[in-house]
């Protein structure tokens, strides 16, 4: 009787929620009167502040989210799963919306550039982390800002994730202003752009950004100069599910990248949240992302929905307890029991995989041809792929238990399936009783794959002291820079 009650109570209860939030968001603007004045494209969210100061009150607090947590030094298994990919240099967790720029300028990831047209990535790596991209893209245009090194705007995307990024600055509505996403929902069918509600866009503001995505390479002309651009592109044409998107990107013929052990042609997930939270309990109740990351909350006699975006567990009174029964020690423990047995089919796949990969290095070293090879790589991309969407995303399990437990299983059985089929190779070639390397430390599995990262390091350092605050100043003279959006920043890094 008590599953039937709590159903029961929250079929009831998250539209009565729902309506109150609603509620009382319209309530508090109406009380602030009509809409200010804001520039169109103004990515300085202290110039919104001046107008919503209890909204940018709450969003300065994801300041407090500053700790560096090195996920390689934890789980050095990563290391060699991403052998040959940017984040084999450097992978921390996600801090708060505050840091997302800092954070992206000073990993190893995006290298040391030297000028605007120089360092690994793309500009597209730009396109999640600072509300400067919709006036880069109108200004320049959609092809022109997708083509070129990431450097090249790194004096124009100077401000980090916030209020124009989901606000339209006329009517203060939520708006979607990455195209990329109006193309994605209009190609996969379930929701069109023209038709999208509020409570739609309560979860696809977050979505430009918390999905998966890739970079489509995409042959372009200006004024008779041939052009390519890495246009950020969401394969949501087959569907949402893992093995969807893993069908869209086989239909292509993409690979993020070739293995640099195994050899095996590897797809990276990005942050598949909204990919997963639509098949979870919550979506299908019709809650969004807003209502449990942005809860409202007092204000002395006000309420405010607050833009201190981050885990629902940090306030479970005002997010899950509208909901659930029992308090909030009881349901943090209950969570964490289930992160504990996520986590365990987690680490095992990852264990298997790293294997996989090393198992599949020593046939190549040892002679395996391409024909006897490509069903192991196969199952390496997909147990991989599948274990990475299920894990990538910031809350895959709180979202959606299920379906991450699903697709953890699955990347074990790919996974062994793969080191069968290697088993079977390495016997041919005399080497059925090879054992992998040890790589128990970052340090060790960083070694395994001929990583020099003193000199990644090296590189990165001189880098944030003279390109990095070049561009802070040359973006202050052009008046796009808001200091306010780094008031008391630290640097912190895992190298540092």
């Amino acid at each position: 009787m008590k599953k039937i009650k709590t159903i029961l109570s929250v079929t009831v209860m998250v539209p009565m929620f729902l309506a109150v939030t609603f509620h009382e968001g319209r309530a508090e603007q109406k009380k602030e009167g009509a809409p200010p004045a804001i520039k169109e494209f103004e990515s300085r969210s202290s110039e919104w502040g001046k107008h919503y100061p209890k909204q940018y009150e709450t969003y300065m607090q994801t300041q407090k989210s500053d700790e560096i947590f090195d996920a390689l030094k934890k789980d050095p298994a990563l290391v060699i799963m991403w052998a040959g990919y940017p984040f084999s240099k450097d992978y921390n967790k996600p801090r708060g919306h505050y840091y997302a720029l800092e954070d992206v300028t000073n990993t190893l990831r995006t290298g040391a550039p030297v000028d605007a047209k120089t360092g690994p990535l793309p500009t597209a790596c730009w396109s999640c982390k600072s509300p400067d991209v919709p006036r880069l893209v109108k200004r320049d245009g959609e092809m022109e800002y997708f083509t070129g090194k990431w450097a090249k705007y790194g004096n124009e995307a100077v401000n980090t994730i916030g209020c124009a990024d989901c606000h339209d600055s006329q009517s203060m509505k939520l708006t979607l202003t990455r195209d990329y996403l109006n193309r994605a929902l209009d190609k996969e069918g379930r929701l069109k752009s023209a038709n999208l509600t509020n409570q739609d866009l309560r979860s696809l503001v977050c979505a430009q950004c918390h999905s998966e995505y890739y970079f489509k390479k995409t042959e372009w002309e200006d004024k008779g100069e041939k052009k390519t651009a890495m246009v950020v592109t969401f394969p949501w044409e087959k569907g949402l599910l893992a093995e969807n998107l893993e069908e869209a990107y086989d239909s292509y013929g993409f690979s993020d990248w070739t293995h640099q052990l195994s050899k095996a042609p590897m797809l990276k997930a990005q942050h598949p949240d909204y990919e997963l939270f639509t098949t979870g309990a919550h979506y299908r109740r019709g809650l969004s992302c807003a209502d449990c990351h942005m809860p409202v909350v007092k204000d002395g006699k006000n309420k405010v929905t607050s833009h201190n975006i981050g885990s629902p567990l940090d306030n479970v009174a005002t997010t899950c307890l509208g909901c659930h029964e029992g308090t909030e020690d009881d349901f943090r423990k209950i969570v964490q029991e289930k992160l504990v047995r996520k986590d365990e089919l987690a680490n095992y796949a990852m264990d298997i995989l790293a294997k996989a990969h090393l198992e599949a290095a020593k046939a190549w070293e040892l002679g395996a041809t391409e024909v006897e090879m490509k069903p192991a790589l196969q199952d390496i991309r997909y147990g991989q792929w599948r274990w990475d969407f299920a894990v990538a995303g910031h809350g895959s399990f709180f979202h959606a238990p299920e379906e991450t437990l699903r697709l953890l299983g699955s990347a074990i059985n790919k996974g062994q399936d793969a080191r069968l089929k290697l088993r079977t190779i390495l016997a041919k070639y005399k080497a059925a009783d090879y054992v992998a390397p040890d790589f128990s430390t970052k340090e060790k599995a960083q070694a395994i794959i001929g990583m020099d990262y003193k000199k990644l390091v090296e590189e990165k350092e001189t880098f944030l002291k003279t390109l990095k605050p070049q561009w802070y100043k040359e973006a202050e003279a052009k008046g796009v820079y808001d200091p306010a959006s780094r008031k008391d920043m630290q640097l912190k890094t895992s190298y540092k």
